[in-house]
């Protein structure tokens, strides 16, 4: 079975990140729940794993995050194909806010500011959130304004 982004590899399905905010705002909500109940040190590594995860994004590419093989292995072949396909530029340059944020919190958590560690969860949980509920991608408008702004290079 051809996907769209088989035939186009520079597209990726926008329903993909979509997924991965999903995944990625619920663990974030679990660490700020956790690091403002106190459970300090299970805050801390839950937020450097998801750290790692949107490190691994930002660098490897959003088409090569975890959560981004498991949504085209298992949910995309359930669905219809997308109406049209999305740069994977904004996306992955997201991936790379999350993990500047979340790589403060780990920083100062470890530092021993365990207050920045569930603020820092709580930051990204709300990009993620808007991005998984509603389409809207912080990182990805950011992005776009430092391309305008000729900051980045779109290449």
């Amino acid at each position: 079975m051809s996907h769209p982004e088989s035939d186009r590899p520079d597209g990726i399905d926008p329903r993909g990140p979509r997924f991965t905010a999903g995944i990625t705002a619920v663990l974030l909500l679990v660490v700020a729940v956790l690091g403002f109940g106190g459970a300090d040190l299970a805050a801390w590594i839950l937020l450097a794993a998801l750290s790692a995860l949107f490190a691994w994004g930002a660098f490897a590419g959003v088409r090569r995050h975890p959560f981004a093989l498991v949504f085209r292995r298992l949910i995309r072949p359930r669905l219809s194909p997308p109406d049209e396909l999305e740069d994977p530029r904004p996306p992955t340059f997201a991936q790379g806010v999350g993990f500047a944020v979340t790589i403060v919190g780990v920083i100062l958590g470890a530092a021993g500011l365990a207050a920045a560690v569930p603020i820092a969860a709580s930051l990204a949980f709300i990009a993620a959130f808007l991005n998984a509920a509603f389409g809207y991608c912080l990182g990805c408008q950011l992005y776009v304004l430092l391309v305008r702004a000729r900051v980045i290079a779109r290449t």
